[in-house]
């Protein structure tokens, strides 16, 4: 079961943050600055593969990708593989780059519903749902679409509407 992703740029700020297990906001900070700590003492030429046992407890491990100035990290226990691991962060900024036109941090700050709807699409309570890039972007702009069909019906006349903006 994948337990959290976490999405931070190289100063250490999350920039998407998704615990799967619940964790209150202080032992989550707590979180955020020991997978800090551990990716940026190491160097570019190791592997992306770290055991996660002082972090987050027995069995557990995380995969990460260090792309520009982001890190792209999952969390998750025994019963995943690595390399499926690593595989679904490569979806999952594939699918990314191909909505945002080359992802940027900017575009994960003023997005992150988006990001979110995206990593919905892809892992859902800690289950990996959806492995193909298509199809995740296919999702995301089915919801984009509802989201602005929707936003242009009003359950208000425009009669009262015009009245109260006066």
């Amino acid at each position: 079961m994948i337990r959290a992703v976490i999405v931070m740029n190289t100063q250490g700020k999350p920039r998407l943050l998704k615990f799967y297990e619940f964790q209150p906001p202080e032992k989550q900070q707590e979180l955020i600055r020991s997978v800090f700590a551990v990716l940026s003492e190491r160097p570019d030429k190791v592997s992306n593969f770290v055991e996660a046992d002082a972090i987050f407890g027995p069995g557990t491990r995380l995969v990460y990708k260090h792309l520009a100035t982001l890190y792209f990290v999952f969390v998750f226990d025994n019963s995943e593989n690595e390399l499926a691991m690593l595989d679904l962060i490569q979806v999952f900024v594939e699918t990314l780059d191909r909505c945002f036109k080359n992802v940027c941090e900017l575009d994960i700050v003023f997005n992150f519903n988006k990001m979110h709807a995206i990593l919905d699409e892809i892992i859902f309570g800690g289950l990996v749902l959806e492995t193909s890039s298509e199809q995740v972007l296919k999702a995301a702009e089915e919801i984009s679409r509802l989201e602005k069909s929707s936003s242009s019906i009003s359950f208000v006349p425009k009669a009262v509407t015009g009245r109260f903006s006066r």
